[in-house]
């Protein structure tokens, strides 16, 4: 693969690969976006918009494909993300026509994660920020909490039972990724040491 075909290949986020494994990727929805989707026959309507095989695997969740993507799996989770897990195979980059496929089919993914989560590709970027800081600054509270309660001998143990509850919680939204509560509990975990 030359030069150029890597640089448009990489520009169109797609992994210099023979195939690209699924992974799953999680994308933040617009407040009441997802009540408006089912409203108009879920995500699969909207998914057989933007894509040529679209299967129904459930009220908000589909399985399709679509040119070089060989594989797409999607749905809405119980806290209003949008899960999907997608495969990719490289075009044949000596080939226009399959490169112009290609860029045609990046151009469908786009508009479709635009219709389905409510927010643009920059806004997307940002909120996919914003949920990893979360998830971040409470494993950074229990990390601290552990560090601090080890090195205080002044902390009662009931502060300590309170603090290891917190800790559980923390890590059982963590798990859940619940980066939202997370956080919220390590906000909690850092005031009751701090008191």
């Amino acid at each position: 693969m030359g030069w150029l075909a890597r640089v448009v290949w990489s520009a169109a986020g797609f992994k210099n690969e023979s195939a690209s494994q699924g992974s799953m990727e999680r994308f933040e929805v617009k407040r009441g976006l997802v009540k408006q989707v089912t409203a108009e026959g879920g995500l699969v309507v909207l998914a057989s918009r933007h894509f040529e095989v679209v299967e129904a695997d459930g009220e908000n969740s589909f399985s399709g494909s679509h040119d070089i993507m060989t594989s797409i799996v999607g749905h809405y989770s119980d806290k209003g993300a949008l899960i999907v897990d997608v495969t990719n195979v490289p075009p044949n980059f000596d080939d226009p026509d399959a490169m112009a496929r290609a860029q045609d089919t990046r151009k469908r993914w786009t508009t479709f994660l635009d219709e389905s989560t409510g927010y643009n590709s920059k806004q997307r970027g940002d909120k996919a920020k914003e949920w990893a800081k979360k998830g971040s600054k409470a494993k950074s509270a229990v990390s601290s909490a552990r560090h601090f309660m080890s090195m205080s001998e002044n902390i009662s143990e009931e502060v300590k039972a309170q603090a290891e509850d917190l800790i559980a919680e923390i890590e059982a939204a963590l798990e859940d990724n619940d980066n939202t509560r997370a956080a919220g509990r390590g906000e909690k975990l850092n005031k009751l040491l701090a008191a």
